[in-house]
């Protein structure tokens, strides 16, 4: 099953962080992004620019309405996420909680959600990887 893993963490901090701290939340990634790939596991992993070059979409009356930012305030925003194809919802969340959340200068959360295929879209369905690893749940 693939789950969708959503950072989020809080924005204008990271400018007062020190180098070191910023260096290890990067290394923590990298460690998070290389064991799920050398494990067949990755599907995507991304950051996203910040809340200020968000434009949000909707269509009323037929008429399309674009606005800067987000949808709604929130204390945390939406920082980026990773696609990991988990065994199971357990397995997820112990990936989830190797993930990075501070990126933005404090501590965030990590939002879970199970990918839903469609039908008809191959891009919707995961291909097997070649080298996919079984992982144990010691």
């Amino acid at each position: 099953m693939r789950y969708m893993m959503l950072i989020y963490t809080t924005e204008g901090g990271r400018s007062a962080m020190p180098p070191e701290e910023v260096q290890q939340i990067q290394q923590d990634h990298s460690a998070v992004m290389n064991e799920t790939r050398r494990r067949g596991m990755l599907v995507a992993v991304n950051g996203l620019g910040r809340t200020n070059t968000a434009t949000t979409v909707r269509v009323e009356n037929g008429k399309i309405l674009a606005t800067d930012g987000p949808f709604a305030e929130t204390k945390e925003q939406l920082a980026g996420y990773y696609v990991l194809d988990c065994a199971d919802l357990d397995e997820a969340i112990a990936w989830a909680a190797r993930i990075p959340t501070a990126c933005g200068g404090a501590k965030g959360s990590i939002e879970i959600r199970q990918l839903t295929e469609f039908a008809g879209v191959p891009e919707s369905i995961l291909k097997p990887h070649p080298t996919t690893v079984s992982v144990s749940h010691d």
